[in-house]
């Protein structure tokens, strides 16, 4: 009969195995969970490579999308390659100018806050004190708020804003200012022909004022009444 403790180290042994393959095939069925970076073969360029993975927009959105996964069977589930490299083409596309995934997530995140501002009212209406139907209230106006520029942004996407600018004439340059003597106008060269107020030859002063002050409601015989006007005796 074999020794009790041959038993013993055989049925260890044996646990032992099983516990193995169950390991490695859980291993084998399970998603990469380590994070992809290129090695090269000089220590400075996998550095670069690692601060150009850390920094990535891809990985940032892993790292959230693996945090709000972690406690549910789709975190399970998440392939780290391959959750980068659909994230790196989603970029791509929006690069190439294709936003149809863009408009299609703006969609249901409108969809989704319209579900939670529904369940939020509900929940007012069902609360049982005055506090809690205010916070529930107060919750669901906020989400309806996100929902309205969620489908605001949408149609932006959809219809770009055109913008009308109008011309602003700015001399940004050096400016030509032109010192020289202005050329005589028209007027100037003009001569006045003398009449019998004036005197001789002289001309008439350009007197705005003193022609201003003897001026009456009929110029013409003022004029004439001054030289020609009859002797009369004033009473």
């Amino acid at each position: 009969m074999p020794d009790e403790a041959d038993v013993n180290q055989t049925t260890e042994s044996t646990t032992m195995n099983k516990t193995k393959r169950q390991a490695t095939s859980k291993a084998e069925e399970a998603p990469h969970e380590s994070t992809p970076c290129e090695a090269r073969s000089s220590g400075d360029e996998s550095k670069c490579n690692m601060a150009r993975l850390t920094t990535s927009p891809e990985l940032a959105a892993y790292r959230v999308i693996g945090a709000a996964e972690a406690t549910t069977s789709v975190g399970d589930h998440i392939d780290v390659p391959t959750i980068l490299e659909q994230l790196r083409n989603e970029a791509a596309a929006v690069h190439c100018g294709d936003l149809s995934r863009t408009e299609s997530m703006l969609m249901n995140q409108a969809t989704a806050l319209q579900t939670l501002f529904a369940r939020l009212v509900e929940a007012s209406m069902k609360a049982g004190t005055l506090p809690q139907q205010e916070t529930a209230m107060r919750l669901a106006l906020k989400a309806q708020s996100q929902c309205r520029a969620t489908l605001e942004t949408l149609v932006a996407v959809k219809n770009p804003p055109i913008v009308y600018a109008k011309q602003a004439n700015l001399t940004t340059g050096p400016q030509q200012i032109n010192n020289a003597a202005a050329a005589p106008s028209r007027a100037r060269g003009k001569k006045t022909k003398p009449t019998q107020l004036s005197g001789g030859s002289h001309e008439l002063l350009s007197d705005a004022r003193a022609s201003g002050n003897a001026r009456s409601t009929d110029p013409t015989l003022e004029t004439l009444g001054k030289i020609d006007r009859a002797k009369v005796r004033r009473r």
